[in-house]
């Protein structure tokens, strides 16, 4: 077999989906491991659908994610221009091929004739059974023909599907397909403008660019006998097709669509995306609190499985054990309590110093200007409380500022009138002891007066933290210093005892 090449090749019409970047994922993986060549190959021949930033917001994603590709707009490659809009030259020769082996024909009908033709018959198709009727070469005289296309208006190339035909292909996942030509329609490949549908430029560009297997979504699979026929007409030998199955909604029902994170609570991009349009601003997983990593290992496992029980399974591993065999057909539950989980275990693995970098702009947001080495021991405290990386600012306040509010609920369940002598005389031995003596003083002091230490170690919290949520007492008293724990405690017994009062 020739070098496995393959590629991703997403439009730029704006956020890229998540389920696009499982796709670009499974190509990655496919080409690692086979010691093949990874493409990105920007699909923008719909210049109406063309959103400016779009491309550069793909590649920002990739590179977050690490599946950098090997050839692709900014990365090189001998097989380029990699943005099918600077192609647009090479495809008229195949047009014309097509043409003139009567494999495709000139369609001269306009938008509007059509939509009434849909509108009188909605299970209307320009297909074989009604491009007869219609206003195209093979129905008008050739003097006809050249008058219309000198004219140029409403000028559109169609591919002319063969009648009682079976198109069949073996795909990677789902097997022997076989799709009755009868059922489909003929496809605009050549636009008015000159530039060239989806259906045409994908294959001359796979073609051209030696790909070897073409792995992309289920939604493509409607799709592919009319590529197969393409590649018949031009005598190429098609690449190998493999097609994903979706990515479902949380309830199972339905493919998980780009509105859905709002109704869910949930993003579904991998960056955030700002437009002119605030109901198409949208919160991203990395702005959201995601690592990359734990996010890519998530995705990975939305279809496919590495064959065994493992859950945690590194970019690096994926490559070694990735196979197309082992997706299944059928959609996968995006199920974002899952995804909490792996993003979860990713942050307890992960390095304190590489958190706090992750974090430092929020904490600037919040006022907290404190060193990258501090904020990476309040990450190496916090990781294991936390889901996000956001989460570790926003629960974690108490290493930043002395508390505004505190538990009262614990309080009043907690605190007598009687306590206030002891509270203060250990915030006392707190702002006088020694780094290494803060827990030694702390319990000597509550033993040594006959107290429980299950009474009173609740209250120091609260006092120190506003909350019973948090890392450990001692390590938490250490890191934001035993003098300012004295000064909160001291602060924080004069509002229990007005509570309590």
């Amino acid at each position: 077999m020739d070098s496995v090449r393959v590629r991703f090749a997403p439009s730029p019409t704006g956020a890229l989906h998540i389920g696009g970047v499982r796709t670009a994922l499974y190509n990655y993986l496919f080409a690692k491991k086979n010691n093949g060549t990874f493409i990105l190959r920007i699909e923008d021949t719909d210049q109406a659908r063309y959103v400016p930033g779009a491309e550069t917001y793909i590649i920002e994603s990739l590179r977050w994610f690490g599946i950098l590709p090997t050839e692709g707009p900014e990365f090189g490659g001998e097989y380029g221009p990699y943005r099918q809009s600077e192609r647009k030259d090479l495809y008229k020769k195949y047009v014309d091929r097509l043409l003139e082996d009567g494999n495709a024909y000139y369609a001269f009908d306009t938008a509007e004739e059509l939509d009434v033709l849909r509108k009188n018959d909605p299970e209307f198709k320009y297909d074989g059974k009604s491009r007869m009727s219609l206003k195209n070469s093979l129905t008008l005289s050739n003097d006809e023909t050249q008058k219309l296309l000198e004219k140029g208006d409403h000028v559109a190339v169609r591919l002319k599907i063969p009648v009682n035909e079976s198109i069949s292909f073996d795909d990677q996942i789902r097997g022997h397909v076989t799709f009755d030509s009868n059922e489909l329609d003929d496809k605009v490949i050549l636009k008015g403008d000159g530039m060239p549908t989806y259906h045409l430029a994908n294959i001359v560009d796979d073609h051209l660019m030696k790909i070897t297997h073409v792995i992309r979504g289920e939604e493509w699979l409607s799709s592919t006998p009319h590529h197969v026929l393409m590649y018949r007409f031009l005598g190429w030998e098609a690449p190998i097709f493999a097609h994903l199955p979706l990515i479902l909604k949380p309830t199972g029902q339905g493919k998980l669509s780009k509105r859905d994170g709002a109704k869910f609570g949930f993003p579904v991009f991998p960056l955030s995306w700002d437009s002119d349009h605030e109901e198409d601003n949208f919160t991203g997983f990395r702005e959201d609190g995601y690592l990359a990593d734990g996010l890519l290992n998530f995705l990975a496992l939305l279809g496919w499985s590495p064959g065994n029980d493992q859950e945690i399974i590194s970019l690096e591993d994926m490559c070694k054990v990735f196979s197309l065999d082992k997706i299944v057909k059928s959609g996968a539950r995006f199920d974002i309590d899952k995804a909490l989980w792996f993003n979860q275990q990713y942050i307890i693995h992960a390095d304190d110093l590489r958190l706090a970098y992750l974090i430092q702009d929020r904490a600037i947001e919040a006022g907290y200007h404190v060193s990258t080495e501090y904020l990476a021991e309040v990450c190496g405290l916090m990781k294991e409380r936390v889901h996000k990386t956001h989460e570790i600012i926003t629960n974690a306040r108490f290493f930043f500022e002395a508390p505004h509010v505190y538990d009262d609920e614990s309080i009043k369940k907690k605190y007598r009138q009687d306590q206030k002598h002891h509270l203060l005389a250990i915030a006392n031995i707190l702002k006088n002891v020694n780094e290494d003596g803060i827990e030694t003083g702390i319990k000597d002091y509550i033993q040594g007066q006959g107290l429980k230490l299950g009474e009173y170690m609740p209250l120091i919290r609260i006092g120190v933290c506003g909350t019973m949520q948090g890392p450990d007492l001692m390590k938490t008293i250490h890191l934001i210093t035993a003098n300012e724990a004295g000064n909160r405690l001291e602060h924080a017994v004069s509002h229990f005892d007005k509570l309590t009062q």
